[in-house]
């Protein structure tokens, strides 16, 4: 029993000592791989990155990597909102119906929502000239390769800075010209988006204000009438925004309020 019990001591022995001889042959291996694939790397690093490179060519154009240009989109569609609210007409539509909206006294009608669509969708509609513009002379050329991304920028830059200088106000735009210190403009690819995106969003809110006032006068006048009324008739205690409500809807009915109010402001840009 004994003889046994040595023999079997004497196996575990052999064997502890294989596993630890075959361990330590893994942990130098991997050591050995890990130690080529940082050379690897680090080299790689000297280099420059592969998925991030530019080339530039003799004319001056320069082609970018497709990781820089996806990354580029994503940064483009996460500023989308800042864009369409600061270089479209959304801005002025969606006062305007605000305004419309709390001048006929509605409340919540049409919801958020809905005047959020109809502004995106009039958007659209006065941008499509200038979108299509902008796809003939920079994004299409660019998707065929047949000039590099800075010069589509430049023509897409170029066609907006149009649309911007003929919508805004020439006040707002001097005035934000003499901040700057920058003046002498000849045409309008000469104004920097600096001075011209600043511009652009203070004259719309002027002239939504103005549009919005006009649309608040003649609900108000009603108001006023059916105020009136009822102080004459004693029912001081009926609130005439509830009475008056009837008169409104049917008045912006009869003069088909919103075919006015959409074309009155499709008609205020010149494209």
């Amino acid at each position: 029993m004994t003889m046994h019990q040595t023999i079997f001591s004497k196996l575990m022995l052999i064997l502890s000592s294989i596993r630890g001889v075959f361990a330590l042959s893994v942990v130098l291996l991997l050591a050995t791989d890990a130690s080529a694939i940082a050379a690897d790397n680090l080299a790689g690093l000297t280099g420059g990155l592969p998925a991030l490179t530019s080339t530039e060519y003799g004319d001056g154009s320069t082609s970018y990597s497709l990781s820089l240009q996806v990354l580029a989109l994503m940064t483009a569609l996460t500023l989308l909102p800042s864009l369409v609210l600061g270089m479209t007409s959304f801005t002025r539509i969606i006062i305007v119906l605000s305004i419309l909206r709390q001048a006929m006294g509605t409340q919540q009608t049409p919801p958020n929502q809905v005047l959020i669509a109809i502004a995106l969708f009039l958007s659209l509609f006065i941008m499509a000239p200038t979108f299509t513009t902008v796809y003939e002379d920079a994004a299409d050329p660019y998707l065929n390769g047949d000039i590099s991304a800075d010069i589509a920028l430049t023509n897409a830059s170029n066609t907006m800075k149009g649309f911007l200088v003929k919508n805004t106000r020439k006040d707002d735009l001097n005035m934000f010209a003499d901040m700057a210190n920058e003046t002498g403009f000849e045409k309008a690819e000469d104004v920097p988006l600096t001075i011209l995106l600043p511009a652009f969003i203070t004259s719309e809110l002027k002239t939504a204000f103005q549009i919005g006032f006009l649309l608040f006068l003649p609900f108000l006048v009603i108001d006023m009438v059916i105020a009136s009324v009822l102080m004459s008739l004693g029912m001081m205690m009926l609130s005439p925004m509830l009475v008056s409500l009837p008169f409104k809807l049917l008045l912006f009915v009869l003069v088909d309020g919103w075919a006015m109010t959409v074309g009155s402001l499709v008609a205020t840009y010149t494209a």
